[in-house]
């Protein structure tokens, strides 16, 4: 089962364009939720994104992106 800062950093993954690896996210501190801004940097912990605050995917990330953003069009 999943906790829910996995779920929290499935679902900002899932926010990544993965058309253009060009296109990062910035999680705003201020506007982002509390778990959002945790989610970002365990990503970022975990080296899926480069920055702590979101960013570009790394090789990994995309990765991950593409699983996860798969997995939500087979259960949609």
């Amino acid at each position: 089962m999943l906790s829910a800062e996995q779920f929290e950093e499935i679902k900002l993954l899932n926010q990544f364009n993965l058309e253009s690896t060009a296109i990062g996210i910035k999680v705003h501190t201020g506007e982002a939720s509390d778990d959002t801004v945790s989610a970002a940097a365990r990503l970022f912990e975990k080296g899926l994104t480069d920055h702590v605050d979101g960013g570009y995917l790394t090789s990994r990330g995309i990765e991950a992106a593409e699983h996860a953003q798969s997995l939500v069009r087979i259960l949609g």
